[in-house]
């Protein structure tokens, strides 16, 4: 249904590649004079979001390959050496992680508002199926992805999904030795996933195409789901709704740049943090937010297969929607019955998604259980009988008679179901991720909070001084050279300072000229060295627990602060339960445990730990460390300038980062209002 194009180019290079290859002339037909019909409203620039997001996930995904290491043993140090040491890497690799979830959260919203409008009704069958076959790719690339950081998280996650092929019966098991290349989950797993991920996205790109084709073919659904009529019903793709799309775009940014720039770990899971350990697993595995619904209905089912055949057609239901709802009229905006049971049916997946994020136990699986019925009868009860017995409201004769009957209040309707959604699905997974059998640490007054924090150089000083006379006897800070220390957004040491603090320690190295290791000063280019040889060392030393490295210590460990404490941290861009939680179980040593609870022998009682027994001893005590700035020597003091420091080792480049997003913002803005103002004066004589 592509518009007839007279193309004829000017330029006699143009003119002689138009006769052999017409590539121009096919673009000017489909995205200039491609007849658009007049009524779309905000909902469909969604396509133009996802066509978007799509580029830049393929962009931020190449030139981190670039730098990745695909091998279990260097993986996630290779992402954190992306983040902390490529140019902007830091930036890269919040694109892409954050891409993610603005990708999934472009793609529900398209798809609600394909079955809201009936946008898979004939002609647009195979238009409604190559998308259902995006979406499915879309998850498949997004768990690949989520894997190659080598995190705890990752690690467990890949292990439960790529399990559950073995129920399949007599083939389960060797695909699942298949995906592994072995018989548990490693390296050559590793190796696939990144092969496969780094190509799913280029075939999502081909899938495209065609879904772009088959758009054109049966042309554009539109709101009230009546097809153009006369040339009054549509206007020229380009400019209205190419510039309708990029104002929708504008603001999408606003928020894909909120996440980047300022709560880059707000979707994210603590546990990635923690390098993959085949030894301990997780108290919770819990997938990314866009799984959550069907993680449910595969928990909410006892039998093994029976949840994999029920996860899997919670999503190839979706191809046979076309046929299963024989309804005639197309938007469920003259469908009263319809349009309630869709928004019954948006609360159903909602929920879902709260339940796949609970403990499968007591209520929650009978009410997954119950949901999941719920989720099924939506597509093979409801929408079949209200197409037999609903009697829709008088449909418009045209687009252009129905173009002046506006209403907000679908628009309204969707907004509320998407804060809610977005809502349960946090709160949930911060619920999740709460330390178990700890008091909840009190929160704190950071100097490097909110959208203009900034670290305080005392505190950072301070807090170096206290790691070096306390915590590095047992901790190390492997992924800090002493070179950051002179680095801008750091503790504010000249060069020559770095290197004089380096030189304090000895380095072990070589081999030299005669074949031995020798130890020499430190230089600043050299890491801080590991009190230990290795991780055996550690746990002989220390009861049986390995002390762990510092680095990312706090972005590692994280709290669910509840309702509503996670929807204001949303908008206050709270992200510090990390800091708190390791100043809290700094400060929460107690001597005595209280009555009734039991420590084992070798372990102190500790009020904020996860189980209150820790094989760490006491660390800090009243005037252990002398500050020569006269800031008290005090626990409370030593803990929230250690804690500031390690969250500089943390996120080196968090200054730099909120600088950009501040920037980043004010451009946005100026640029979405350019885009709105020029939209209004293309549409003016339109309307």
């Amino acid at each position: 249904m592509s518009g007839p194009s007279d193309y004829q180019p000017s330029n006699p290079a143009l003119q002689w590649i138009e006769r052999r290859l017409p590539i121009l002339g096919l673009v000017h037909s489909s995205f200039v004079v491609y007849p658009t019909p007049r009524n779309l409203n905000y909902w469909w620039t969604f396509g133009a979001i996802l066509s978007f997001m799509l580029g830049i996930q393929i962009l931020t995904g190449v030139i981190l390959a670039m730098h990745y290491t695909p091998h279990a043993d260097f993986a996630f140090k290779s992402v954190e050496l992306i983040v902390r040491d490529v140019n902007y890497g830091w930036l890269l690799r919040n694109m892409h992680a954050v891409g993610a979830s603005m990708f999934f959260v472009a793609v529900y919203v398209h798809m609600f508002r394909g079955i809201y409008y009936g946008s898979y009704k004939e002609p647009r069958e195979v238009l409604w199926i190559l998308g259902v076959i995006i979406y499915l790719l879309m998850m498949a690339t997004g768990f690949m992805g989520y894997v190659l950081p080598w995190g705890q998280m990752s690690f467990w996650g890949a292990t439960v999904i790529t399990n559950l092929f073995s129920a399949i019966p007599y083939v389960g098991e060797s695909i699942v030795t298949l995906l592994w290349g072995g018989y548990s989950v490693g390296n050559p797993t590793l190796n696939r996933f990144f092969s496969l991920h780094y190509l799913l996205p280029f075939l999502i790109a081909g899938v495209v195409v065609l879904h772009v084709w088959a758009l054109h073919v049966a042309g554009q659904n539109n709101p009230d789901g009546v097809e153009p009529k006369t040339e009054k019903d549509t206007v020229p793709f380009t400019p209205h709704a190419t510039i309708k799309d990029g104002f929708g775009v504008a603001c999408f940014l606003l928020l894909y740049a909120w996440f980047i720039f300022y709560m880059p770990n707000y979707l994210g899971d603590a546990d990635n943090y923690i390098p993959a350990n085949p030894g301990v697993t997780p108290p919770h595995i819990v997938p990314e937010w866009y799984y959550l619904p069907f993680y449910a209905i595969l928990r909410s089912i006892p039998n093994k297969l029976a949840g994999v055949i029920a996860m899997f057609s919670a999503i190839i239901i979706l191809c046979f929607l076309p046929w299963l709802d024989a309804a005639k009229t197309r938007s469920s905006k003259y469908r009263p019955l319809a349009k309630q049971f869709f928004w019954i049916f948006v609360v159903v997946c909602i929920l879902l998604g709260y339940l796949g994020a609970q403990p499968p136990e007591g209520i929650y699986v009978i009410a997954g259980r119950v949901l999941t019925v719920c989720y099924f009868a939506y597509f093979l009860i409801v929408l079949p009988l209200l197409a037999r017995i609903e009697t829709p409201r008088p449909v418009p004769n045209s687009i252009s008679e129905a173009i002046l009957a506006k209403s907000g209040k679908a628009v309204a309707s969707i907004m509320v179901a998407l804060v809610a959604a977005g809502a349960l699905f946090v709160g949930t997974l911060q619920d999740v991720r709460a330390e178990e059998g700890g008091t909840k640490p009190p929160g704190n007054k950071w100097s490097f909070a909110g959208p203009f924090g900034t670290y305080d150089r005392g505190a950072l000083q301070r807090g170096l001084k206290v790691y070096k006379e306390v915590c590095s006897n047992c901790h190390g800070l492997s992924y800090i050279a002493f070179r950051n220390l002179a680095e801008a957004g750091g503790p504010g040491y000249s060069v020559a300072q770095a290197a004089a603090f380096a030189s304090d320690y000895k380095i072990k190295d070589g081999p030299n000229d005669q074949g031995e290791m020798f130890e020499r000063p430190g230089r600043p280019a050299d890491y801080f060295p590991s009190p230990f040889p290795n991780e055996q060392a550690a746990r002989a030393a220390n009861g049986g627990a390995a002390p762990p490295d510092l680095s990312l210590i706090t972005k590692a460990r994280s709290y669910g602060r509840g309702f509503p404490m996670f929807i204001i941290d949303f908008f206050s861009q709270y992200q510090e339960q990390g800091p708190d939680y390791v100043a809290a179980v700094l400060q929460g040593f107690e001597d005595k445990a209280p009555e009734g609870v039991t420590i084992p022998e070798g372990s102190y009682y500790n009020k904020y730990f996860s189980g209150h027994a820790i094989k760490m001893p006491k660390p800090l005590s009243d005037g252990q460390v002398t500050y020569d700035d006269g800031s008290p020597a005090t626990v409370a003091q030593y803990a929230k300038d250690v804690t500031t420091f390690l969250m500089w080792t943390a996120e080196p480049h968090m200054e730099a980062r909120k600088r950009l997003g501040l920037q980043v913002f004010v451009f946005l803005i100026i640029f979405a209002f350019l885009m709105y103002f020029t939209k209004k004066k293309v549409w003016a004589d339109s309307h």
